[in-house]
């Protein structure tokens, strides 16, 4: 066997390690794929989606080539396994794959501006003595215009970097903004029993009860009051067993904190590269 020292780079992903923690970036696959699109010399931009922006399917625009559309919604899918900040941009692109437009390529455009800008983004895992799991919930309410669906987003984080997370369409079309986020908070619980479960055989095992943290006041009382309402009596019961979890206080429970900037908090957490 032979020792090739500390791993600095795998699969795309580079890695630095020093002593206060490891940095986790993929600084180079990014620039491979401004160069392979012809972005390399592109304005940054602020923002991965401009504010407000609604795509859809029957945009009635010029179509573009569904090949090279696919194959940067592809790369910039990889990008996303440091770059949790681009989930729920790339997530939305990714939905007009079988037919692109103009209207579509421009907003993949703009993800590859906003990466310039944040080419050397990345997650920073230091040391800690206190590997507690705290989980982060959201969604937005009917933000695809062709099916009124809602987008459901979470993160997980131990210490203080993020290290799961996800965001995608809900399964139901919901008519508030409180039955959106009660089925992101159900998505949010059930992951959170299956890394406690994980985190037990890791031997960090998760005593006290899991905060998830939600900005919805009526997601919350409904997942704490055993009571059907007239508002929630069409939710899927698939989504109520939150309300065991919760009143059980074994996996987890739900806290509230107002105004949870999701992107710019994801943002917030990326380390820039030194």
């Amino acid at each position: 066997m032979t020792d090739l020292g500390l791993m600095r780079y795998f699969l795309g992903l580079e890695f630095k390690q020093d002593k206060f923690g490891n940095f986790v970036s993929q600084e180079a696959y990014a620039k491979d794929i401004l160069k392979r699109f012809k972005m390399i010399d592109c304005n940054p931009v602020s923002t991965s989606m401009e504010p407000d922006l609604k795509l859809s399917k029957y945009d009635g625009g010029e179509r573009v080539d569904p090949s090279n559309y696919r194959s940067l919604v592809g790369c910039l899918r990889y990008l996303t396994c440091t770059r949790p900040d681009l989930c729920l941009s790339v997530g939305i692109i990714s939905r007009f794959m079988e037919d692109p437009g103009y209207t579509h390529w421009k907003a993949a455009k703009r993800i590859l501006r906003y990466v310039q800008g944040t080419i050397s983004q990345g997650l920073h895992y230091s040391k800690s003595d206190k590997y507690k799991l705290v989980g982060y919930s959201n969604s937005d309410w009917c933000g695809d215009v062709d099916d009124r669906k809602s987008t459901a987003s979470y993160v997980f984080f131990m210490g203080n970097t993020a290290f799961t997370w996800v965001s995608k369409k809900e399964p139901i079309v919901t008519l508030s903004t409180c039955e959106a986020e009660y089925v992101a908070a159900s998505w949010c619980v059930c992951h959170t029993m299956w890394l406690r479960n994980l985190l037990s055989k890791l031997e960090q095992e998760q005593v006290d009860p899991t905060e998830i943290w939600v900005n919805n006041k009526s997601t919350i009382e409904l997942a704490k009051n055993p009571v059907n309402h007239e508002r929630s009596k069409h939710v899927d019961v698939r989504f109520h067993f939150i309300r065991d979890q919760v009143k059980e206080r074994r996996w987890s429970s739900l806290m509230l904190q107002a105004e949870i900037k999701w992107v710019t908090y994801l943002q917030s957490r990326c380390q820039r590269c030194c």
